[in-house]
């Protein structure tokens, strides 16, 4: 017997993806304060301390859970979505930047998957998100993710998102998967996960894939992401006029012609 609420869902769109939810009378889904897209009418919102999942108990397991979303740099708050109505009514969560949305079954999964900080989206109520402790210090002092990653735990549908294409990697006992720190999405439970160092002193400092890379033992299954958020934001970044980026418009072949012959920009 399922101890979450089990949901329905449906995945729209190919790059710019949304998970619309499809709930029974009284199903509840939890969500990202601020991913909501659309929803039915009939749909209550209520806004919760943690995740709402019966495992906190109490005000001050409730504190607690909140506490630990704040360590891993989420709101103290999520928003739960009830149907309060009769019939079937749809909720609909959107990713928070270019990417895709993989959904994925903790019972399934043996119950626990572990995932970068801010991948998590939305999942059936009753499912636990946590933090979860790198019990090495090369990965909590060099990770791309940091010393603590989230973890979801249950029986239930969560939903993670992460940018570019998504690609999952089934690994056999004592089979090695070597990614940079920032493409890791996701591993199941059993999987090892260290740091190390990229080795060369001039690939560390020209390679320019970084000085450290995740290691990750199987068995069990990794999630990887084409383009992590932090990559193509440090992209726009650089490309900006103000960090001395070339200004490029849709029109940059005719201004450039235009220039060419004396053309006063304004």
């Amino acid at each position: 017997m399922m101890n979450n609420h089990e949901i329905d869902y449906e995945l729209h769109g190919d790059d710019m993806q949304f998970v619309e939810v499809e709930l029974d009378p009284d199903e509840t889904v939890i969500a990202e304060a601020g991913s909501l897209m659309m929803m039915d009418d009939g749909i209550e919102m209520e806004t919760i301390f943690g995740d709402g999942s019966e495992s906190q108990g109490g005000f001050m397991g409730k504190l607690l859970g909140a506490g630990k979303r704040v360590i891993t740099g989420e709101s103290l708050f999520m928003t739960a979505f009830t149907n309060s109505d009769s019939g079937k009514k749809h909720v609909s969560f959107a990713s928070p930047y270019p990417g895709k949305i993989v959904p994925m079954d903790l019972s399934e999964l043996d119950g626990k998957i572990i995932c970068q900080k801010d991948a998590f989206l939305a999942a059936a109520k009753g499912v636990s998100v946590g933090i979860d402790f790198q019990k090495k210090i090369g990965a909590g002092f060099f990770g791309g993710e940091g010393f603590i990653m989230q973890k979801l735990e249950g029986d239930g549908m969560a939903f993670v998102h992460a940018g570019g294409t998504i690609y999952r990697k089934d690994l056999e006992p004592g089979e090695t998967l070597r990614v940079d720190t920032g493409c890791l999405v996701a591993l199941s439970k059993d999987v090892d996960y260290d740091i190390q160092f990229v080795g060369g002193i001039k690939t560390a400092l020209f390679g320019g894939e970084g000085l450290f890379f995740a290691t990750l033992k199987g068995p069990g299954s990794v999630w990887v992401q084409s383009l992590p958020f932090s990559r193509l934001a440090s992209r726009i970044f650089a490309a900006t006029p103000e960090q001395g980026g070339e200004q490029k418009g849709e029109g940059s072949i005719t201004q450039g012609l235009f220039d060419m012959f004396g053309g006063d920009r304004r």
